[in-house]
């Protein structure tokens, strides 16, 4: 299974995004998944696209992380999310 593990972003949390990101790739990598660590930058949805996840699991810290943004994205294109 393939798993982009998202994380980082604008918000001024996006440093302890990345460190708690590091954590949970190395678990996921311990587990068996494909993992695709993927910054949230203005290149994330086409990256996303490009790997084509079966799942995206969202370490983000902050807005728009928190307040459902990049979770309606996700909907909208039709991403299974954590």
């Amino acid at each position: 299974m393939k798993v982009a593990v998202v994380y980082g972003g604008p918000s001024p949390e996006a440093d302890v995004s990345r460190k708690s990101a590091t954590g949970v790739i190395s678990a996921l990598k311990e587990k068996g998944y494909e993992v695709f660590p993927l910054e949230l930058d203005r290149n994330f949805l086409r990256k996303l696209g490009e790997i084509n996840p079966d799942k995206v699991f969202l370490v983000l810290h902050g807005c728009p992380g928190e307040d459902g943004t990049v979770q309606g994205l996700l909907e909208i294109m039709g991403f299974d999310y954590t």
